[in-house]
């Protein structure tokens, strides 16, 4: 009995190529925050010069805002206070409200 040749695969070869686009590198990306923050008013005495406003963003409580404005986050009141005509709740402040920020009291 003879035995069939076996198929010589020695010289084939093979390669794959890809269709994706290649990806963007964003490893020297660096990145700065800049407040969007308006103030107003004056650092005179008196007629209520110091009030500042300040707009909302997303994630904002008012004891992150009192803590940037007055270096405590127990001011909040302050604020909250301030603002009476628009906040009912202080937990409840949104993205875009303007809010009044009074001058700190010492």
């Amino acid at each position: 009995m003879t035995t069939p040749d076996k198929p010589d695969f020695s010289n084939v070869t093979g390669s794959v190529t890809s269709t994706e686009q290649p990806r963007a590198d964003f490893g020297n990306v660096q990145a700065s925050v800049t407040s969007t923050e308006e103030k107003l008013g004056g650092s005179g005495g008196g007629g209520g010069a110091g009030e500042q406003s300040y707009t909302v963003v997303k994630g904002d409580t008012l004891s992150h805002i009192a803590k940037q404005f007055y270096g405590k986050a127990s001011h909040w009141h302050a604020i909250y206070d301030a603002n009476r005509d628009q906040l009912s709740d202080p937990d409840k402040i949104f993205p875009g409200q303007v809010l009044k920020i009074p001058a700190q009291q010492d």
